[in-house]
């Protein structure tokens, strides 16, 4: 019960350190690109580079309309990325911040906030992408767009208590990064982001009982006017709410640990 108490106080004190996990977060963006001349907008012409590249080959391939394409595929891309790099930087999130926990006395909660809130940034700097692509386009935004903002929420939540999760074990085990990258890899394919989920009607077990697919269809549902079906909410909610017990219960319990294993 003890323990308990403690992991709920780490976050609770995590959370009230926004001043320094904001500005870690900001920090992490601009070191990246320090000294270059575009800065973070690399970020935006890199996307827009590889989703424009991406498009012209496999719309074609599909023998699909640019017009239908592009839009799909840069939502796609949009919302991929913010949650792999969620999974992938989890492994690292500890590991990253050895200098800060064996010297600092702050939470540890604190650098898992720091992490999603740094791939936030991220995500809006890649969502410019997509503007320039719905102005070429025409693509209208709907009143569905505003399912945007409890779409993000879930995703960022389930990617908080994955870091707590994965931050720990990876901490412990140094292989596990490794495993988790090759995994995202593998899933990335199999989940409907460079092909749309109309294709695969012979096996729609890679769609609809996909997880990926349904957190993905969070942004792209609302991003591109189609709302957000039941089966989605209802997927991803529960896997939100379900992971984060057995997340807070293995924080709980490996807390301590992590000064130890950085």
């Amino acid at each position: 019960m003890n323990q308990l108490r403690l992991a709920f106080a780490d976050l609770a004190d995590g959370l009230r350190a926004w001043p320094i996990w904001g500005m870690l977060g900001w920090q992490d963006v601009r070191q990246r690109y320090r000294r270059s001349i575009l800065g973070p907008l690399w970020l935006t012409l890199s996307m827009g580079v590889m989703v424009g590249a991406l498009g012209y080959v496999y719309g074609d391939l599909f023998k699909t309309p640019l017009d239908d394409y592009l839009p799909f595929l840069t939502v796609g891309f949009v919302a991929w990325n913010l949650i792999s790099t969620l999974v992938i930087d989890s492994c690292t999130a500890f590991i990253g911040a050895t200098g800060y926990i064996r010297q600092l006395r702050l939470p540890v909660s604190l650098y898992l906030f720091r992490l999603c809130w740094r791939n936030l940034i991220i995500f809006f700097h890649n969502a410019l992408v997509f503007v320039a692509v719905a102005l070429i386009f025409k693509v209208v935004p709907t009143w569905q767009l505003l399912w945007l903002l409890p779409g993000l929420a879930i995703i960022l939540y389930t990617g908080f208590w994955s870091g707590l999760v994965l931050g720990a074990l990876c901490a412990r085990f140094r292989d596990i990064p490794q495993v988790v990258s090759s995994l995202v890899q593998v899933v990335f394919f199999m989940t409907p982001i460079l092909w749309k989920p109309e294709l695969l009607t012979s096996r729609p077990v890679f769609v609809q009982e996909n997880p990926f697919f349904h957190f993905v269809e969070l942004i792209r549902g609302p991003m591109l006017g189609n709302g957000i079906s039941l089966q989605t909410w209802a997927v991803t909610l529960g896997c939100a709410l379900l992971g984060s017990l057995v997340a807070f219960f293995m924080f709980a319990r490996l807390r301590r640990r992590i000064a130890f294993w950085v």
